[in-house]
């Protein structure tokens, strides 16, 4: 693995979340705590924070646990890339459109993209995009 990688919510949910873990999250959670740097855009606190709530509205969480989620990527190392507001308008959304992803997925292709680092995450259509765009994924 590199020495750093584009981390999408998704991913982050499985180092929190037993039955959205995967090995490969796993690995990658593993990575970080062996030296590797993640960036993330800024919205992914506010994807993850969403994520835990639903997961615990839909009793696949209980509020305890989810309090600790919170509380275990808090203490993740990661860089936040606060680009995106800027590009929202512009970039995002074509990239968004010409891929036929969310804005928000778009955010972590474009942080991808212009980082030049591997993207890493479990959602189909943003690995295929990023397959398509020649972004190295995980």
């Amino acid at each position: 693995m590199s020495d750093g990688f584009v981390a999408d919510a998704s991913v982050a949910i499985g180092w929190v979340h037993p039955g959205q873990a995967t090995p490969q999250t796993q690995r990658l959670l593993q990575a970080i705590y062996d030296g590797a740097h993640v960036e993330v855009p800024a919205l992914w606190p506010l994807e993850i924070s969403n994520a835990l709530l639903v997961l615990t509205r839909r009793k696949k969480l209980i509020e305890s646990e989810r309090l600790a989620a919170l509380a275990a990527l808090q203490k993740v190392s990661v860089k936040i890339d606060h680009e995106m507001s800027a590009l929202a308008f512009t970039k995002l959304s074509a990239i968004a459109a010409e891929h036929q992803l969310s804005v928000y997925d778009a955010a972590y292709f474009e942080l991808a993209q212009r980082r030049k680092l591997p993207l890493a995450c479990k959602d189909g259509a943003l690995l295929e995009a990023a397959k398509r765009a020649r972004i190295k994924t995980i």
